[in-house]
This record gives structure tokens, sequence and C-alpha cells, in this order.
């Protein structure tokens, strides 16, 4: 098939970001304080001397959103390579447990798991993956018993120089989206596109931002400060951490 053009993609994430950005807004208007503070390490926040109700708020609300928005975006990125892969190669959302992308390159049936970065999981998760890619291999040869399956865990961005794990390839950044649409330069042809209105968008999550800290730190100091303005920790912990009787 003919490569992808770039108008094509543009298209594709002015489309499509914007429910991203709609998502990261839609998360703080839904985010209750006592989410965040469950969610938490309290003792972190204490060892690092965090004294002002102000701080404290802001620090838990900031890494809760790191971790949401890592989420989110990861699933916007996941969309564009099927995309990409779709046109490219004819691939396909896979129907597969824990696979999120089949394709067929040169005789070669692919199945890829795909995510963020190279450093997204812990030894079990990475079994998880690998289980997940043994069975979608089984059910493949069940039904077609020639074809030659390839597992692929393909990460959006980040290096790593040694691709062969063994039981499936890793394949990060450049590697993996010139894999899935056979263009070396793709992974910087991407990144001018994602800036789409993003001034825009980030003004209207700014706006909603600055709502949040203020009512949650009012909320904070109703809840978990003395009449004196001092941070009570003893009831954060509880609030995390105190079994249910």
């Amino acid at each position: 098939m003919p490569p992808i053009e770039q108008q094509e993609i543009v298209r594709y994430v002015e489309e499509n970001i914007p429910q991203f950005h709609q998502s990261r807004i839609n998360g703080l208007r839904n985010l209750k304080l006592q989410t965040v503070l469950r969610r938490k390490n309290p003792y972190l926040f204490r060892a690092k001397n965090v004294i002002t109700a102000s701080d404290l708020v802001k620090g838990l609300l900031d890494a809760h959103l790191s971790s949401s928005e890592e989420g989110l975006f990861g699933g916007f990125m996941e969309g564009l390579a099927v995309f990409i892969c779709a046109r490219v190669f004819n691939g396909r959302k896979s129907s597969s447990e824990g696979i999120d992308l089949e394709f067929e390159r040169e005789k070669i049936r692919y199945i890829v798991s795909i995510k963020s970065g190279p450093n997204w999981g812990n030894s079990s998760q990475i079994r998880r993956m690998v289980d997940n890619f043994s069975r979608a291999k089984k059910v493949l040869r069940t039904n077609t018993s020639s074809v030659n399956v390839v597992a692929v865990n393909g990460c959006c961005y980040g290096k790593d120089d040694q691709p062969d794990k063994g039981e499936y390839l890793k394949l990060c950044g450049q590697r993996f989206w010139e894999f899935i649409s056979n263009n070396e330069f793709l992974y910087t042809d991407i990144i001018e596109p994602l800036g789409y209105r993003a001034k825009e968008n980030n003004e209207q999550f700014e706006q909603e931002y600055g709502k949040v800290i203020n009512r949650f730190t009012l909320e904070f100091m109703q809840n978990f400060c003395d009449a004196e303005g001092q941070i009570v920790w003893q009831r954060i912990v509880q609030l995390n951490s105190a079994k249910k009787i």
C-alpha cells in the first residue's frame, strides 16, 4: 500500500486530540479531594516536610494528574498507531485479550501490545503480556496452522537497543513507528500535529485547575487542619490507611 500522507495524520490528530483535552478537564471537574488523598502516599509528603495546605493539595493533585494524563494520552497514541497501521498495512484493532493491534507484513502476522514508554510495567505485568501473546498465538495457529506469528511490545517513545526479548520483540520510539508505517521519520513527523490548539485547551484546563486547587484547599483546611491552621497528619493517614471496623 502507498505510504500515509502527513495531511492524513494531521487530520486524524485534529479530529481526535480534542477528546484527550476534554477528558483531562472532565477528570478535574469530577475529582474529589478524598479520592486523591486515598490514592497517594501520605508518608512521602510528610517526609518532604510539606507544611502548608495549599502546597500539599497542589503536590497531591499534580501527582494524581501526572499518572492520569499518562493513561489518557497513552490511549490517544494507541489509537493513532492503529490508524496509521490500518492505512499502511491494513492493520486492525485485535479482538484478543491484551492485544491492541494485528497486521500482516511480508507474510508475517504481527500481534502488538502498545504501551506509552519502555518502562511501563513490573515483572508480573510483563508476564501477563507474554501470557496474552501466547494465547493469541495459539488461537491464530488453530485457525491457520501455517501462519508465522510474531509478538511485539510496541512503545510510543524511548529506546531499547536490545529488541529481541526471546518470546517477543520490544520496539521503542523510532523503531516502533517505523515498524507500523514503513517510514523511518514518522516518529518526528507526528510531534508537530499534537500541538493542535494546545494553547487554547491548556488555558481552559488551567482555569479548571485553579478552581480545583482553591476548592480542595478550603475543604482540606476544614477537615485536615486544626484551629491554628496546622496540618493534622494523623487524620490524613487514617483516611488513607485505617482498616474498616
